[in-house]
């Protein structure tokens, strides 16, 4: 419980086998903030997923990243790291010799998007040897405040 709200955060990691049950079993009154490697890539152009994806991703969308682009879309989620124009070294999340790419990622619902007020990499922090530390800003008391001025003149 944070601010009176209940918070489910789930961490996940490709395949997603299960998360769509964990998922439709939080009541939609509690805010959910999902956080995976996922292996697919979303890319920059949020073409046909305009609710779930605001156009800031990296490189190009594979079959991966559509079926994640459909998860959310099929629950209401909205994908935090292409909400925010951020140079490409603030979205790559993998990065090797060989490779740079998205494939992590951070959900929550579409109904609290507006408690993200940033998401971005931290190139300079690594999770693993290859992955990159996402980071997603919340102000979770955000829809108090404006609960309290809501009829206020």
């Amino acid at each position: 419980m944070v601010g009176g709200c209940t918070l489910n955060v789930i961490s996940t990691y490709a395949p997603q086998v299960g998360l769509d049950e964990v998922v439709h079993g939080i009541p939609p009154t509690e805010r959910i903030f999902i956080r995976g490697n996922f292996n697919g890539h979303i890319g920059r152009s949020s073409g046909g997923y305009y609710e779930v994806h605001d156009g800031f991703g990296f490189e190009v969308r594979n079959r991966g990243g559509t079926s994640l682009l459909d998860f959310a879309k099929g629950f209401d989620l909205v994908i935090a790291n292409s909400s925010f124009h951020k140079k490409g070294e603030h979205l790559v999340t993998f990065k090797s010799t060989m490779a740079k790419t998205q494939i992590d990622y951070l959900f929550l619902r579409r109904c609290d998007k507006d408690l993200c007020t940033d998401c971005k990499v931290i190139p300079s922090e690594n999770l693993t040897i290859q992955h990159r530390l996402l980071v997603m800003d919340l102000d979770i008391m955000l829809k108090k405040k404006k609960k309290k001025t809501v009829g206020r003149g």
